[in-house]
């Protein structure tokens, strides 16, 4: 089981398994064991001072004054480690999402994956990406529009036009992040001016007002100093603007459902490099989102797999046929790629899933986890369950488990969940007759864990017998 997995590794010290059981695997990062014990308790119970900071970093609840918070920083091993417990600030799922998708967005910029324009500051070269610019400024807009039209290198030989300056801009625009030198904050700031990018100016006068010029953040051992904006964990601008790409790929046909656009979609000009053709609709995307978002695009549109590529008769577009898929479902996919959000309806949420899976889609894979956990009930629970172990979703399958447990008396009397017994039973390798079996194993923990007072314990107890029974009706022994 994955979350056993997952305590043993932290008891190891295995960094890079813990990563791939939270990040692909979607373990929930504060699950408890049978003596209440967290994964971050035993990093710090075992001195591993770089995977607390990553389970920290990553979700892990310790605040003070609390059972888990004492708990950790009684059995920490090192004084580093009380002092990265002590520094603890909580961190969201929402917000580890957002850093991933925070890391994509920068890798676009610092990698210049199918950029499509050049800025040339004082002899500093700067790759960029028009739809993105477009679409998080109007002044971006405007000027390749207009002055920058059809430039695939633009010239900025303005003296005050700082080129680190230039470049913390293009990381705002980017990211909604910013870094950048104590002295180069006003030039900051004169270039949001011109760019009209006034929530960029607002931040950076509050940030100085706050923190300059005494208490700026430096790195240790040297003298600059730098000046850091980031968004509220809740902020959705960033998201909001890249979405407007996702609607302006959408073939009109398929608008309507949308509302009122914040702009008029036919005069939107978002410069698109490829064309998906699904079911006969032309979805107009930018081959730099897809890549870096989708290993499966990545390999289709950089490794060169021709054959269903064809130029656009208008436009010399790249376009590529996709089968298997309908359009309202890859309209979800769209929006996802492009702002690490959709709107998903319960009822869709097993064809997206599919999808994603096929397109390499994990943090879709897990939105379309949690549409499914808002089915569940007596009659779709052991089908949603299915779900998730063939698809790979922990937390989902654990929801299952969860909901078993609960109503477990019932489910008992159901031919699919006994079914579903004797399947995990037989899929356990060479399993001897008194072996676990995983599911029982889940629903016997649940069932446990649930129970806090002394009449639960005793229904909890009568919830086990019946389940025993189950066994050995069927001739199972675990």
């Amino acid at each position: 089981m994955d979350t056993c997995d997952l305590f043993s590794s932290c008891r190891k010290g295995d960094v890079g398994r813990v990563r791939y059981l939270l990040e692909q695997r979607d373990v929930e990062v504060n699950v408890r064991d049978k003596w209440d014990s967290t994964p971050l308790y035993y990093a710090c119970l075992c001195g591993h001072e770089e995977l607390v900071l990553y389970l920290l970093a990553n979700g892990a609840r310790c605040e003070a004054n609390t059972f888990d918070g004492e708990r950790c920083l009684y059995g920490a091993q090192s004084e580093a480690i009380r002092r990265a417990l002590r520094d603890y600030k909580q961190v969201t799922a929402s917000y580890r999402r957002l850093d991933y998708y925070y890391s994509c967005l920068l890798r676009l910029l610092e990698q210049g994956i199918h950029s499509d324009v050049v800025f040339l500051v004082h002899g500093r070269s700067l790759r960029a990406h028009r739809c993105i610019l477009g679409a998080r400024s109007t002044y971006f807009a405007h000027m390749f529009d207009t002055k920058w039209e059809g430039k695939s290198v633009v010239v900025l030989r303005h003296p005050l036009i700082n080129p680190v300056a230039f470049g913390a801009l293009l990381q705002y625009l980017y990211t909604g992040c910013l870094d950048v030198g104590v002295e180069h904050v006003g030039d900051c700031e004169r270039l949001a001016k011109q760019c009209q990018l006034w929530d960029l100016l607002g931040d950076l006068e509050a940030k100085c007002d706050c923190v300059l010029p005494s208490t700026v953040a430096s790195k240790p051992g040297t003298r600059a100093k730098v000046l850091t904006i980031e968004p509220p964990q809740a902020d959705p601008r960033l998201r909001e603007d890249l979405a407007l790409l996702a609607d302006g790929a959408l073939p009109p046909e398929l608008r309507g459902g949308l509302g009122e656009l914040p702009f008029p979609c036919d005069g939107f000009s978002s410069y698109p490099d490829v064309c998906f053709r699904v079911d006969g609709y032309s979805f107009l995307c930018h081959k730099a989102f897809f890549c870096g978002r989708s290993d499966y695009f990545r390999a289709l549109l950089d490794d060169h797999f021709r054959e269903n590529e064809e130029l656009e008769a208008s436009g010399g577009l790249l376009a590529i046929t996709l089968r298997d898929v309908s359009p309202a479902v890859f309209t979800h996919v769209l929006y996802y790629i492009y702002s690490d959000h959709t709107e998903l309806p319960p009822e869709l949420a097993y064809d997206v899933l599919s999808v994603a899976d096929m397109y390499l889609l994990p943090g879709l894979k897990r939105l379309c986890g949690r549409g499914l956990a808002q089915l569940l009930d007596e009659d779709s629970v052991v089908g949603v369950w299915r779900v998730a172990k063939l698809f790979g979703l922990a937390r989902l399958e654990d929801q299952c488990t969860k909901y078993m447990a609960k109503v477990i008396e019932k489910l008992l009397e159901r031919e699919d969940f006994v079914e579903a017994v004797k399947e995990e039973a037989a899929a356990v390798t060479a399993r001897q007759e008194t072996d676990s079996i995983p599911l029982v194993d889940d629903i016997r923990f649940h069932v446990g864990s649930a129970a806090q007072t002394c009449s639960a314990m005793e229904q909890a107890e009568r919830q086990l017998r019946a389940l025993e029974d189950l066994l050995a009706s069927v001739g199972l022994d675990c």
